[in-house]
């Protein structure tokens, strides 16, 4: 870490992230905001951002509160001052900029999917391994991981709660494409973004279901839809052939995914990604079905857990509304009193919280990038499935 400490003696942690907009800024709120109501081993300082426009990183710093700007995020990662570099891009860059810190001997948070292609992010896992032998972590960022609900699922899973895995539904619904008028943007240009409400929103409840179960993917089959295959080209945008702000572009990339699986103790998942559920604005839904009980859980509602026992007296048995705000719950005690909500941006300073912690432990961070990799392979044997409608699809055991 930094050789400079705070006032109180706590070893600073420079960062510097690159990239500025919705996650960057989503990523920035938890830089600034983890370390007063947490009390870290390390103290985050803001060094510097990265962006391609001076006018806009510059502005963006400003509104953020980092410390300085590059134009070239080659500059940040050879930065003395900068220790781990956020890494918050579209995911065509994630594996250059995320390889080159890690030689460069900078820790790693870099947003999902990992990367645009499994060789990628299996080049992303080597580069980690070989840093870690030298003390120097990478983590990818799966941020729901950290809602209390979600940490309270997992919980009561690896306390035998619900029994041995049977069934397992994940839905990731947003409706934010349904209007075939809503503009072209990166994530519908899969150079870009790898693939589009596969990796974009179904990375993120593929990760969910492993994570509350404790058990991996086997096998899957599936489904890609792209629904509507051109769209306007905004005044913004750039990197498809035409002038911006002229006529329409192609969309390369799904719209919408239906796949299921078989989990590595057995039991059966469901999982549903689309941009097309009129009405549904982040609905991540998650249902975990056991031996011994039920779990169930939707973003929408974020500060609820609903647990189920299969032991308890037909007469009065029902599902359990758990509000998950108590001084007992996962990163409870260091926000609010009890009942009292929160919301989207607390994950991410929760993903902050336990980051510096396992630095400061020298700990491999959760999820590791072999953790992302896992994810990846889950993504291209769904769309491996869907584009040569061979059906099942096996993943590997590691």
């Amino acid at each position: 870490m930094s050789e400079h400490a705070t006032a109180g003696g706590t070893p600073t942690l420079g960062v510097g992230m690159v990239g500025y907009a919705f996650m960057g800024a989503a990523h920035s709120h938890a830089w600034r905001t983890a370390p007063r109501f947490f009390d870290l081993p390390l103290a985050p300082r803001m060094r510097v951002v990265a962006g391609r426009s001076a006018d806009g990183v510059r502005a963006a710093a400003d509104r953020l509160g980092w410390d300085d700007v590059v134009t070239d995020w080659r500059q940040l990662v050879a930065r003395d001052d900068v220790d781990l570099v956020d890494v918050c891009t579209p995911g065509d860059t994630h594996a250059e900029i995320a390889i080159a810190a890690l030689e460069a001997g900078k820790h790693v948070l870099c947003e999902k999917p990992l990367a645009n292609s499994v060789a990628e992010a299996e080049e992303m896992v080597r580069a980690a391994d070989a840093a870690a032998a030298r003390g120097v972590f990478a983590t990818v960022g799966f941020t729901y991981r950290r809602v209390p609900a979600i940490q309270l699922a997992r919980r009561l899973v690896e306390q035998g709660r619900i029994g041995e895995v049977r069934h397992v539904r994940a839905q990731y619904l947003q409706d934010w494409l349904s209007d075939p008028a809503a503009p072209l943007s990166w994530r519908l240009d899969k150079e870009k973004a790898g693939s589009g409400a596969l990796g974009d929103i179904g990375a993120h409840v593929v990760d969910l279901a492993q994570f509350v179960t404790g058990e991996r993917l086997t096998g899957v089959a599936g489904m890609l839809e792209t629904f509507v295959r051109e769209r306007p080209v905004p005044a913004s945008f750039s990197g498809l052939s035409g002038e911006a702000g002229e006529g329409v572009g192609p969309v390369t990339v799904d719209d919408a995914a239906v796949f299921f699986g078989r989990l590595s103790g057995g039991g059966m998942a469901s999982f549903e990604a689309t941009r097309y559920a009129w009405g549904r604005k982040n609905a991540i839904r998650l249902e975990v079905n056991g031996t011994h009980g039920s779990l169930a859980f939707d973003f929408e509602d974020m500060n609820l857990l609903h647990f189920f026992d299969a032991g308890e007296d037909a007469e009065v048995a029902g599902f359990r509304r758990i509000v998950v705000t108590e001084p007992e719950h996962p990163y409870g005690g260091h926000w609010w009193p009890a009942g009292h909500g929160l919301g989207y941006e607390h994950a991410f300073t929760h993903q902050v919280v336990d980051l510096v912690e396992d630095l400061a432990a020298g700990k491999q961070p959760t999820p590791s990038f072999a953790d992302g990799l896992a994810v990846q392979r889950v993504l291209d044997a769904v769309e491996r499935s869907s584009a040569g409608g061979s059906g099942w699809v096996d993943l590997p055991s590691s």
